[in-house]
C-alpha cells in the first residue's frame, strides 16, 4: 500500500534583497516546467509555525533569521510529479542576522542528504522566467 494521502502543514520565509526573494528552483519532469519556492519546510508536533520557519532556514542553510513574522496562510492543493499534494502554508517575513548573506548571488542549501542552490529572484523573474514561483497565492504578499 501506498503512502497515506495527508494534509501537510509547512512554514516558509519570505527573505528580501530589495524586491528580490530568495527561493529554490526546481523542476516537474512530468508538467515538464520549473517552479521557485521559497525555503521553508514541515512543521513538527509541538512546535509553532514561527518556529518551524526559524529552525528550517537555520537547518538549511546554517544561518539566522530574525524580525520573523506572520504574513498570513495560504492552502495549496498541487500536482508534483504527478503525485498530488496538498498543504496548509503559513507564509514568514524574515531578515538575516548575518547580512553579508545578503551580498551572495546564491547560497548553499542542505536539507537531509540533498544539497543544492538557493538564488535571488526578482518578481519578473518568477513571472516570466522558466522557474514560476509557487504556491501562486504568494503573489498576494509580495
Amino acid at each position: 500500500m501506498g503512502k497515506k494521502a495527508r494534509i501537510r502543514p509547512i512554514s516558509i520565509c519570505l527573505l528580501r534583497r530589495g524586491d528580490e526573494i530568495l527561493v529554490h528552483e526546481s523542476y516537474d519532469s512530468v508538467k515538464e516546467r520549473g517552479f521557485a519556492r521559497p525555503l521553508g519546510g514541515g512543521i513538527d508536533f509541538g512546535e509553532t509555525s514561527a518556529a518551524a520557519a526559524i529552525r528550517e532556514i537555520k537547518e538549511e542553510l546554517g544561518a539566522d533569521i530574525a524580525e520573523v513574522e506572520l504574513l498570513g496562510v495560504v492552502e495549496n492543493i498541487f500536482v508534483y510529479e504527478g503525485e498530488p499534494g496538498h498543504e496548509i502554508v503559513f507564509v514568514y517575513d524574515g531578515r538575516f542576522v548575518d547580512e553579508s548573506l545578503y551580498g551572495q548571488e546564491s547560497l548553499d542549501v542542505v536539507e537531509g542528504k540533498r544539497q543544492f542552490k538557493a538564488v535571488w529572484r526578482s518578481p519578473a523573474d518568477l513571472r516570466h522566467g522558466p522557474h514560476r514561483l509557487v504556491p501562486e497565492q504568494l503573489w498576494d504578499f509580495l
